[in-house]
């Protein structure tokens, strides 16, 4: 059986850097429509967790991009950190949303049976968890832009996928240590990743920067603070 081949599109937006912007689970490339970074944006059109560090590796080789700058969120975070630590002379800096060391076998199955029940049903709630009682400006975006279409065109398959990904990976703080710029930005009112368990990843990185958005929920990019305290570190 041939392994599905992630593809990535690259936009050359007139900056210095680039950054690979990694979505997490449930979502794809157009949750990061509305931010305005000062990179040159990496986007993974498609992807697929099993095989996703092999194939930036392949992509930053064709491109002759020799360091990258990461951004991973949720899931993301977690293909970003593997990333890193396999390829540490590769990356620029490590910027991780939304992330905890790993989730715990018994809700990833919980979840599996909740989607194979009611895929739409199950999804649209997770959305709204996702989002805090402070960031109704994103969730208005989100909703009007990318809420039925992720519901009507997510595959069960691809979703069941991403949840076996995460039922077998974890951030392993020790494997980044040859990353000199890490910055973990966490919403205080996240549902979804445990803001403990970001601060405890940072208590173990002695080089990274933590920040912790007041109000926002799991989408702290949607949060009118995060642009200026990305650019302020």
């Amino acid at each position: 059986m041939i392994s599905p081949v992630s593809k990535f599109k690259l936009f050359n937006r007139g900056f210095k850097k680039t950054i690979a912007l990694i979505p997490g689970w449930a979502t794809d490339y157009r949750i990061f429509n509305t931010l305005d970074l000062n990179y040159n944006y990496l986007l993974p059109i498609e992807y697929h967790p099993f095989n996703f560090a092999k194939d930036l590796k392949e992509l930053l080789n064709k491109e002759s991009i020799d360091k990258i700058s990461l951004f991973g969120w949720s899931m993301g975070g977690f293909l970003a950190a593997d990333f890193a630590s396999k390829n540490p002379d590769r990356v620029d800096e490590l910027i991780l949303l939304s992330v905890q060391k790993k989730f715990k076998p018994h809700l990833l199955r919980d979840i599996k049976l909740k989607l194979k029940e009611n895929k739409k049903a199950f999804l649209y709630k997770l959305y709204l968890n996702s989002f805090s009682e402070e960031d109704k400006e994103g969730l208005s975006w989100f909703k009007k832009h990318l809420l039925m279409s992720y519901m009507e065109e997510l595959k069960l398959e691809d979703l069941l996928c991403g949840l076996d990904y995460l039922s077998g990976t974890q951030i392993n703080p020790g494997s980044l240590a040859g990353i000199k710029r890490i910055i973990i930005f966490h919403g205080e009112l996240d549902k979804i990743a445990s803001l403990n368990e970001a601060e405890q990843i940072k208590s173990e990185l002695s080089q990274a920067e933590f920040i912790c958005l007041p109000g926002a929920g799991h989408v702290p990019f949607f949060n009118r603070q995060f642009k200026e305290r990305l650019l302020h570190e």
